[in-house]
Formats: structure tokens, C-alpha cells, sequence
């Protein structure tokens, strides 16, 4: 939160109305303001997010200020790979995009061999032994996030490499990744297994659109513990939070998740669940997430759902939740 702000402020702009714009009711960089919190919800840090690209016309996801993003490029990058069939492409052509036109502080390194595939920022300065800092930790973790997003599942990390010294609060750090940290290496970089780079990527362009609008609520909320990781997890990841073109059908999954449709099926109900209960609990979250955007009206938030008579948006909603969705939005903002 604090890197956005004084992104902000680099700028020359006052980050006010940043805050009011997103509702946060205190100073996030003053810990003596009036209602000082230390931490944020996903939501709240999203909605600041979000009125930080209106202000700044960026989608870099806060970290332009170490160098390892520029103003737009994140999400240029998003559509040159969107269409990529497998992970290990779209790695690639990420990697391709910054390489051709950025700097060397931009640059996403790769290197896949065999066994373990290596991605992060390559840098040849020692590190300066203060400890690792907190953008640097974000944008890895957010990398790791988004390649589990486009696959529809998450990616088990077998390492992760930091320049910066140990931080005093290692456990923060630790379920950030779920495996062994290092410190005090020659670059900032993950390690997962190169099988991994053969999954397909789920999503398209439609989906990634949706995605972009609300980032990154979707990558700070989505499951990166690989031992919580089933089938009807990477389902509800396909099926994601825009439904104003309609739900994808059932087929169009199981080939996407190159499953036959009864397999797909059976396997779901080993797990407890069925398609139509996913696609209830996706509309369900995805309600919530809109009823969280101010500027959105309720009968908005009806239509990107799907609902073309708000009156059948209502009816469903109370009965995913015990609440309208105005009662919804109001308890909503009065808890955080």
C-alpha cells in the first residue's frame, strides 16, 4: 500500500484523494492517524490500486519504483500472451516483451532446463546486506500468483531466491511461498518444476480483461498452497468473475482442461461439488466483488453478472447470502 502512495507522490499528485476515492477512512502512511490500521483488506489495497491507475493511467501493479516495471507494461504484456497454448510459451514471450523494449532492470529473467525452471530479475550488483524489501517480495510473489492464474491452478515453488539480507519477520515471507527462502543471493528469483511449463493457459482474452479491471484483488485472493489444489479450484479459476457474456459451458472446460466431460464430472463429485454448485459459488464471489466497487450500481453489478432483470439478481443473492444486495454493500463498508 505504502509503495502505491508514494508512487503517487513521486508523481506530484496528493494521495488524498487516492484514499477517499477508495474509501480507506485513514492515512495509511501516518501509523498516528486517526483510525490507523496496520494491515488492509485484498479489497481495499484493489481499490486503491485501481484508483491509482485512473490517476497515473498505469497498470504496473505498484512497482515502477525499484525498476521492475514501467507505466502500462504489465498490461501490454498481459495481451501479447494471452493466446499463448502453454505456460513455458508464455513465459517466453513475457520474458521476450521486456527484453525488447525495456531496460535491464525491466527484464524478466528465465532460464528452463530439464528439471527446474528459474524466472525473476537477474542482477549483477551484490546486494547492499539490508534486508530483502518489500517490493522486491511483491513482485515475486505476484509473478508466482499470475502464472497459477493463467494455468487455473496453483504452482508449487521448490525455492525462492532474495539479493536482501533475512527479514526479521521470516513467517510473513514464508506463507507468501510455501518453501524454503534463501538470502543474500546473486538475484531475486523462483524455482518450480519444468513440468509445470507444459500446462495449458485456460484463460482469453475476454477473461483477461476482467482480470485487468480488478487487479489484483483476483491474484491476492486466489489459492497458492499447491497441497490445497484440486480439480474444481482450476474450474472456478476458468470460469473467473465476468459473466456478461455468459458462463463458458461445461465442454469448453473439459477441453480446455484436456478432460473428457464425464471424467471431468465423476471427478468433480469425488470432490464433493458439481458444476452448477462452482458456477454458483463463482457468481456469488464475483457479486461481492462488484457490490465492493462504489461506482457501480446495484443494477450494474446485475448486468455484469449476467442478469438481465435485477429483480432475479436480488432473489439470487439473498439466497446465496441471507442479505439483499444493498443490505450487502451497506454491512460491507461499515465492517471495513
Amino acid at each position: 500500500m505504502r509503495t502505491l502512495l508514494r508512487l503517487v507522490r513521486s508523481h506530484g499528485y496528493d494521495f488524498s484523494a487516492v484514499l477517499a476515492g477508495a474509501g480507506l477512512a485513514f492515512d495509511p502512511m501516518d501509523e498516528r492517524a486517526p483510525g490507523y490500521c496496520a494491515e488492509v483488506s485484498a479489497m481495499q489495497y484493489s481499490r486503491v490500486y485501481q484508483q491509482v491507475l485512473r490517476l497515473l493511467q498505469d497498470e504496473t501493479f505498484g512497482v515502477a519504483e525499484n525498476g521492475l516495471a514501467t507505466p502500462g507494461a504489465f498490461r501490454m504484456m498481459c495481451y501479447c500472451i494471452i493466446s499463448c497454448d502453454t505456460l513455458g510459451q508464455a513465459i517466453q514471450r513475457a520474458s521476450e516483451f521486456y527484453r525488447t523494449f525495456f531496460d535491464e532492470r525491466s527484464q524478466l529473467y528465465t532460464n528452463f532446463s530439464e528439471r527446474v525452471t528459474r524466472v525473476g530479475y537477474r542482477t549483477e550488483a551484490p546486494g547492499d546486506g539490508e534486508p530483502v524489501g518489500v517490493a522486491e517480495v511483491y513482485g515475486l510473489s505476484m509473478w508466482h500468483r499470475f502464472f497459477g492464474w493463467l494455468c487455473g491452478r496453483p504452482i508449487e515453488l521448490k525455492r525462492v531466491d532474495f539479493r536482501g539480507a533475512r527479514p526479521q519477520q521470516l513467517d510473513k515471507y514464508e506463507s507468501l511461498f510455501h518453501c524454503p527462502l534463501y538470502f543474500g543471493q546473486p538475484s531475486d528469483l523462483l524455482y518450480f518444476d519444468s513440468d509445470c511449463l507444459a500446462w495449458p493457459v485456460v484463460h482469453t482474452e475476454h477473461s483477461l480483461e476482467e482480470f485487468l479491471r480488478t487487479a489484483p484483488y483476483q491474484l491476492m485472493i486466489m489459492e497458492v498452497d499447491p497441497d490445497n489444489n484440486n480439480l474444481s479450484t482450476q474450474v472456478k479459476a476458468m470460469i473467473g468473475h465476468d459473466f456478461s457474456e455468459g458462463f463458458p459451458s461445461f465442454e469448453a472446460i473439459s477441453r480446455a482442461l484436456s478432460i473428457s466431460a464425464p471424467t471431468l464430472r465423476r471427478r468433480l463429485k469425488r470432490e464433493g461439488t458439481t458444476f452448477q454448485q462452482i458456477k454458483d459459488e463463482a457468481r456469488c464471489e464475483a457479486a461481492r466483488l462488484y457490490l465492493g466497487r462504489p461506482e457501480l450500481s446495484i443494477n450494474e453489478v446485475a448486468l455484469q453478472l449476467g442478469f438481465t432483470d435485477p429483480s432475479a439478481f436480488h432473489r439470487s443473492f439473498k439466497k446465496w447470502t441471507g442479505q439483499t444486495p444493498g443490505q450487502y454493500r451497506s454491512s460491507h463498508r461499515r465492517g471495513e
